[in-house]
């Protein structure tokens, strides 16, 4: 009995997919990912693992941070106080995830506002962790795309923070034309 609930509850989730028109991947018999498009973070995959009473939905939202790690993992801390269906957590390596639990009956009827809810939780954490955990080496990417004139549209969202004079990877005070400090 629970084989068969646990496959109507994977074909709810891929007909889910379906519907919304987003990769879906079995992973294991119990266990399937959908990948999610974004703004800012333009994909989030989320691994859907059915047990015996609960789902449990995850998705990787970024690496651990470069640098400013205790700011970085306190902005984490903080965002969790926030009620809502996700959380965030760290791995081994403090890598970011969110996460959620659901009782497995319940899950259908929940996926989308539990998607939606993860999918908008990644995409406006992003840029500001992003901003938090790896500004030095932006600043050094985008002094070296500017230097070999190289397009900087990965980093548009930035530009502001980027192309300053607070960038001390940049010569001159602008980024139009400036070139990269070797």
């Amino acid at each position: 009995m629970m084989t068969t609930d646990t496959e109507t509850i994977l074909a709810g989730v891929r007909q889910w997919a379906h519907e919304n028109e987003v990769e879906v991947d079995a992973l294991e018999e119990s266990q399937i990912a959908v990948v999610l498009p974004g703004e800012k973070k333009l994909k989030t995959t989320v691994s859907i693992s059915v047990s015996a009473r609960t789902v449990q939905l995850q998705a990787f939202v970024i690496r651990h941070p470069d640098e400013n790690a205790e700011e970085f993992n306190r902005w984490l801390l903080i965002k969790n106080l926030k009620p809502g269906p996700v959380s965030f957590g760290i791995d081994t390596l403090g890598d970011v995830y969110l996460g959620a639990n659901v009782p497995r009956e319940r899950l259908l009827n929940e996926l989308d506002s539990l998607l939606g809810a993860i999918l908008a939780t990644a995409d406006s954490s992003f840029n500001e962790l992003l901003l938090i955990g790896f500004l030095t080496g932006m600043k050094k990417e985008w002094a070296w795309r500017i230097s070999r004139g190289e397009s900087t549209r990965n980093l548009a969202a930035f530009e502001d923070v980027l192309s300053g004079e607070d960038n001390e990877f940049l010569v001159g005070s602008e980024a139009d034309g400036g070139e990269a400090r070797s």
